[in-house]
């Protein structure tokens, strides 16, 4: 413990656990283990861990992984191993190595897995350098994952990338399993049902005209976008209203699925809407006031279901068409049908950056304190 006492001025595990944590869907899960650290002189670190994988797909990979939070709130030292990604199917023992100094307030290690898999973790083991600068071993707790699983929980470990955000991925199930290195159990993390997305790429699609087929992936990219910055939104947050003249984000993407259903109709049927389709469509398009009041109270995959929906027939429609029809012009608007649909793309691109902008000024949402019981 002197040891500790002088390597460190403080060190202190802090854990947390996943009954408690918020279930998200993502490509990609991690766990950590963090701790309190202050030093008045820089020194070095080290993570050992064993890891394996098991998976037919080439973009499937884990890692170790570190970060070092600074005391200004800005991220010191990081690594998660993207440059150099586990993909072999043998136990092979990793490393990270690192720095700390007087700035650092919080050590978070751990691992990370991407899409689908199986992935094995064992024998984290944590190196500081002392005042002599030898490194000197600093207990992980339940590093060796003898410690059962039991529910998604990993004992003394939190899922997520830090301890106050503690998650739990769908798509992903964590259990023990006697594939080990040493003792008798290690982590297991296994990766199911992750569609692969080509996130960097423009391509155009098979049985479709050049054109159109690029104008499919770019829109298809924009509203994957869009959907990840919001699928794992609670209804407060879809519902929060910045001041009174913002839009709610949840009225946001309803307002991103109006305008696309409105250049369906403009440029596959050359009209403008119905007065039944403006029932259904023209509040969301036009937002103000009307948004404002209406389009709240829903969960993000409310919102998400009607985007798709109508994403899905616009894909339909292009497929019909080929690039000639991209060029044909419209004579009350004077614009091609190539302009129309690069419009909805810009469209869509200026409202995520709102949905951005407000997503990062929602404050935490209000305990809810209920009244106290009436004494007899």
């Amino acid at each position: 413990m002197k040891k500790i006492i002088l390597l460190l001025a403080l060190f202190i595990y802090t854990t947390s656990y996943s009954q408690n944590a918020k279930e998200i869907s993502r490509e990609w899960t991690s766990f950590t283990q963090s701790l309190s650290i202050e030093s008045k002189t820089k020194k070095k670190f080290k993570i050992e861990a064993s890891v394996k994988v098991i998976s037919d797909e080439k973009q499937a990979w884990a890692g170790l992984w570190a970060r070092v939070d600074n005391k200004n709130k800005e991220t010191g030292f990081f690594d998660n191993m993207r440059d150099r990604p586990i993909k072999s199917n043998d136990w092979q023992t990793y490393t990270i190595e690192g720095t700390i100094d007087e700035n650092s307030k919080t050590l978070n290690l751990g691992g990370l897995c991407l899409y689908n898999g199986k992935f094995f973790f064992d024998d984290f083991e944590l190196f500081i350098e002392n005042d002599k600068g030898v490194l000197e071993v600093v207990k992980v707790f339940n590093g060796d994952f003898e410690k059962k699983v039991e529910n998604g929980t990993i004992p003394r470990w939190s899922q997520g990338v830090s301890k106050e955000k503690n998650v739990k991925v769908k798509e992903f199930d964590v259990t023990s399993t006697t594939d080990k290195v040493e003792g008798k159990l290690a982590l297991l993390i296994e990766g199911k049902g992750i569609v692969y997305k080509e996130a960097y790429k423009i391509n155009p699609m098979e049985d479709v005209s050049p054109q159109i087929g690029t104008l499919i992936a770019m829109l298809e990219n924009l509203k994957d976008r869009v959907e990840n910055q919001v699928k794992n939104m609670t209804q407060y947050e879809l519902d929060y209203l910045h001041d009174e003249k913002a839009n709610r984000i949840g009225s946001l993407i309803m307002h991103l699925a109006a305008a696309e259903k409105y250049y369906q109709v403009y440029t596959f049927e050359n009209r403008e809407f119905n007065e039944e389709e403006k029932k259904i469509w023209q509040v969301p398009l036009d937002l103000d006031q009307g948004g404002r009041d209406e389009l709240r109270g829903h969960d993000a995959q409310y919102y998400l279901d009607i985007f798709n929906e109508v994403r899905a027939k616009t894909i339909a429609e292009l497929k019909k068409r080929d690039d000639v029809w991209l060029t044909e012009v419209h004579e009350d608007s004077n614009m091609n049908n190539f302009f129309g649909w690069f419009h909805v793309m810009e469209h869509q691109s200026s409202h995520l950056g709102q949905i951005l902008f407000l997503k990062k000024r929602i404050p935490p949402e209000p305990e809810v304190k209920l009244e106290q019981s009436i004494k007899n």
